[in-house]
């Protein structure tokens, strides 16, 4: 590697060059790193600790949330660090390994969309079968080919890409090393480069993309079919996030990977894209799967009240004073 480059580390580029939007950026961008945490950790608690969610749903749910601490624990934490101390140059090596974990822990996001998706199809349109087919050997195997398919191509991208020769710059235009930002400074042949992430984004991605929407498609035709208004719009609120979420991790990813070159854009506008792709799933996922779900919720209190039995004392103290009350009340 060190043979195959000109350049000995590479400077990223930061959000604004004055310092007080740089500290204002800085503080959102933490906010939704501590929110993204928060939201993802008290989820891999509850589906841990709570014995009535060890379903298949919850089992790939929780496999989310860790990959989503992950994933964006890649990017921001060391983008608010080079922000604050303006120290923007990064190893080759560290670049590599950057490169390399944000292309597997992607790969992975959008296979588990996928899955999770086949999971809620089957759960809804064919019930009967769901023990059958969503077996826990399944999922297993399932997650593991998953992670080793994201594995084999994170790691063929940044083989690949750091054979090539940096000679023109070594000032990438994004927040972090990322892989489009990359190719452009480099002085060799990148049609093999751009045709490996044409064919990784329509065989990966597109596919996966087309695969849950047309499972949510069967999943809102059947539920269509259900009399009752209330669950028609609780599968609606559902499903329609959940697209939502996935549309915006693909399009944003698509619209930066595949952008032809005559296509130019301001290194802001560009960072702001990969913002959509680098730190909105993260943050809305523990948002439109679990926190606004029933079950979730409800373990969550169970879990609090473990900790913290005194809320458990003080609620009960509570309502015996307010039905203590209620009888004095009767009684007059």
């Amino acid at each position: 590697m060190a043979n195959s480059t000109l350049v000995t580390e590479f400077f990223l580029e930061v959000f604004a060059e004055i310092w007080e939007l740089r500290i204002l950026i800085t503080v959102l961008f933490l906010l939704v790193y501590l929110c993204s945490l928060l939201g993802n950790l008290t989820i891999i608690i509850v589906t841990t600790v709570d014995q009535t969610l060890n379903t298949p749903m919850y089992f790939f749910l929780r496999n989310l949330s860790i990959l989503d601490m992950g994933y964006i624990s890649i990017t921001v934490p060391s983008t608010c660090i080079n922000s604050l101390t303006n120290h923007r140059n990064m190893s080759v090596a560290g670049c590599a390994a950057q490169i390399f974990s944000f292309l597997f822990c992607a790969c992975v996001e959008i296979l588990v969309f996928s899955i999770m998706a086949q999971d809620r199809y089957v759960a809804i349109c064919k019930p009967l079968l769901y023990p059958v087919i969503m077996n826990h050997q399944f999922c297993v195997q399932m997650t593991l080919a998953s992670l080793l398919s994201s594995l084999v191509i994170a790691s063929v991208h940044t083989f690949k890409t750091f054979q090539l020769s940096f000679c023109h710059s070594n000032v990438v235009p994004q927040f972090f090393c990322d892989l489009p930002a990359l190719l452009r400074l480099s002085c060799s042949d990148t049609f093999s480069n751009k045709l490996l992430i044409l064919l990784t984004v329509i065989g990966v991605s597109g596919s996966c993309f087309v695969f849950i929407a047309i499972s949510y498609i069967h999943i809102l035709s059947t539920v269509l079919k259900i009399p009752v208004k209330g669950e028609r719009g609780k599968a609606f609120s559902t499903c329609v996030p959940h697209i939502i979420v996935v549309s915006v991790f693909v399009s944003s990813a698509a619209f930066v990977y595949l952008r032809p070159p005559v296509i130019t854009f301001e290194v802001v506008q560009e960072m702001v894209i990969s913002v959509f792709y680098t730190m909105v799933p993260p943050f809305l996922n523990p948002i439109v799967y679990s926190l606004r779900n029933k079950q979730i919720k409800e373990a969550v209190r169970k879990v609090i009240l473990r900790v913290f039995p005194i809320f458990e004392y003080k609620r009960n103290i509570y309502f015996s004073w307010y039905f203590r009350g209620k009888k004095t009340d009767k009684v007059r």
